[in-house]
């Protein structure tokens, strides 16, 4: 019985680790798929993308943050349109990926 005031009691939250939102510009890689998102929110564990089109992603991607340089290896949980939940496993740098004369110019100023 609920009483005037009261609310329903929220669902349990499943996930393990806290998130925290990023809101960084990404891109999602696979055979045959490349596309822009957003990292919404990330934990160590997981994260939540905004695509920037409607795109089916396939079971197994890897997500680039771009201005962190780190690449997340990750596997599809859930898609409904153009946000997916993922489960990654760890990030992995890029840094040095690239020769440092193309990496990061400031530009003359």
């Amino acid at each position: 019985m609920r009483l005037f005031g009261s609310k329903p009691a929220l669902p349990a939250d499943r996930r393990g680790e806290a998130r925290r939102t990023v809101n960084a510009r990404g891109v999602v890689s696979a055979a045959g798929l490349e596309t822009v998102c957003v990292i919404v929110d990330l934990s160590d564990t997981g994260m939540r993308l905004r695509l920037d089109r409607s795109a089916a992603l396939p079971a197994q991607v890897v997500v680039i943050d771009v201005a962190e340089g780190l690449a997340y290896e990750a596997a599809l949980v859930w898609q409904k349109g153009q946000e997916a939940g993922l489960k990654q496993t760890g990030a992995k740098s890029l840094r040095g990926l690239a020769p440092a004369r193309l990496a990061g110019r400031a530009t003359p100023g």
